[in-house]
């Protein structure tokens, strides 16, 4: 009786913390690479504690065996996985974006190696990114987030946790989500730039004397920051207007799923 009594608390936390251990190891602002281990450890099992009360009359199957245990443990970080990195690659978009303006402005060797990327990327690809990141929070995405983790357990309850059949297609639909956003959001910066190469065309074929190249790398520098100026406002809306849909498209696959 007493193995009874403590062993289905133990379980439960453990099924509860792999959900959130595979989110948070995913997901933006949790995952983030520069966050201390003991944070990236401490969070899961924090988050883990608080929820484990909601699901004790989950009446989740008894794992007969440790094989059948840790394929209950994989189903649950799978599910967390999922969410998060959903999330994050509908946030991709935001480095898309910076790629195709460096492209444009000529500014793409100007690149910096990124702790949470873990690999070199171009200086507007971290600034459009950070803005991003600074909208999620600011919207309250991380809130989202772990609701949208409490809302799967209605779906896919403890110890009955399938691979979405879905998961191709989910992933799909949320890299073309990604890539729309970025030329929707690199759009403004990359017609004035467009507009300026014309421009020195025209200028150069009436005064060949012109060096094209010097004037329109300088040219194309200062459009570039006016045009991004000018044009912050609608990206931070546009990088709030995903979030949202963005979640709920995850979440309609795992109810498929299910």
């Amino acid at each position: 009786m007493t193995t009874a009594v403590y062993w289905t608390p133990l379980v439960t936390f453990l099924l509860v913390a792999a959900r959130m251990a595979g989110m948070c190891l995913t997901a933006p602002l949790f995952g983030v690479r520069s966050l201390p281990w003991q944070v990236r450890l401490v969070l899961p099992a924090m988050l883990a504690l608080t929820l484990t009360p909601m699901q004790w009359s989950a009446g989740m199957p008894d794992p007969s065996n440790v094989l059948g245990f840790s394929l209950h443990l994989a189903g649950e970080a799978l599910i967390g996985a999922v969410l998060g990195v959903g999330l994050m690659l509908l946030l991709a978009g935001a480095q898309i974006a910076g790629q195709i303006i460096s492209q444009m402005s000529g500014l793409s060797l100007a690149e910096v190696y990124g702790v949470d990327f873990e690999a070199s990327a171009p200086l507007f690809s971290h600034l459009l990114y950070m803005l991003a990141l600074t909208v999620y929070v600011i919207v309250g995405g991380h809130r989202m987030l772990i609701g949208a983790v409490l809302d799967s357990y209605v779906a896919l309850p403890l110890g009955r946790v399938v691979a979405p059949p879905s998961l191709a297609m989910l992933l799909a639909t949320l890299a073309t989500e990604s890539f729309s956003l970025g030329i929707r959001v690199a759009a403004p910066a990359v017609v004035a730039l467009l507009l300026s190469t014309i421009a020195i065309g025209f200028i150069t074929r009436t005064l060949p004397q012109i060096n094209a190249f010097t004037i329109g790398l300088a040219l194309n520098i200062a459009i570039t920051f006016m045009a991004l100026a000018a044009s912050v406002g609608a990206m931070a809306w546009l990088f709030q207007e995903q979030i949202e849909p963005g979640i709920e498209t995850i979440l309609d696959a795992i109810r498929v799923g299910s």
